[in-house]
């Protein structure tokens, strides 16, 4: 099934994602994020229904010198110390979170519609591809923050340090050789206002013709992937 994955990303099409069941449970919606349309987009919030983010290489975010929000709010509290508090990390499923900053592309208007949303993740997308290739960019030449579109920071160790669904979608387009910049929504269940269940992801890939892809099995085909690349480089 990763070999259907990566030929549906040097598609741009989607890829159903399912990590683990001892991590979050859960199956994203992972589209490139170079490939992304307002139909994407559509498509996310309405068959997905989480929240709508970029993930992106850990390469790729150092040039573009993307922070951590949680480092971000731990300087911020040494002058606000009322945010301190809240901003202590403890999530139950990780060490930590992938969040960076949230933006907007200059050239939408609220950032929140389909097309807006679009233009900010392609265009992300595009970037990603730039820098990558070892290119300069300046994010706040086209970007805003505060905005509506969630950034993530892979991990170094791809697969390695951290297993979520930010590494796991990275990590599937790096194998693909695309731009490893990747738009992932959760799969939610509008009955049960949980996770949609790793069965009922399955019906939904098979009835729409998408690949589903497991993160067991991202994971051991990127371990080989990262095998092979460095007998390459020997």
């Amino acid at each position: 099934m990763i070999e259907k994955a990566k030929r549906a990303f040097r598609k741009g099409e989607p890829v159903l994602i399912y990590d683990f069941d001892h991590r979050e449970g859960e199956t994203d919606i992972a589209i490139p994020a170079i490939n992304v349309t307002p139909k994407d987009v559509a498509m996310m919030r309405k068959d997905g229904g989480g929240l709508i983010c970029v993930a992106i290489h850990p390469f790729a975010a150092d040039k573009l010198k993307l922070p951590f929000m949680h480092d971000i709010l731990r300087v911020a509290s040494t002058q606000m110390p009322e945010i301190t508090s809240i901003s202590s990390f403890d999530i139950k499923y990780d060490s930590r979170s992938s969040f960076s900053l949230w933006v907007n592309h200059r050239d939408t208007y609220t950032g929140i519609t389909d097309v807006d949303r679009a233009l900010t993740i392609k265009r992300i997308g595009e970037v990603v591809d730039s820098v990558m290739l070892g290119d300069d960019f300046d994010l706040g030449s086209e970007f805003r923050s505060p905005g509506h579109v969630a950034l993530l920071r892979a991990a170094e160790e791809l697969t390695y340090e951290r297993m979520g669904q930010t590494e796991l979608s990275v990590a599937i387009a790096e194998m693909a050789g695309i731009s490893p910049a990747v738009a992932i929504c959760e799969m939610l269940d509008e009955t049960t206002g949980k996770a949609l269940s790793r069965e009922k992801a399955v019906e939904y890939a098979e009835k729409n013709g998408i690949p589903f892809v497991e993160g067991r099995t991202v994971v051991r085909a990127y371990a080989e992937f990262r095998e092979i690349k460095a007998k390459l480089f020997i």
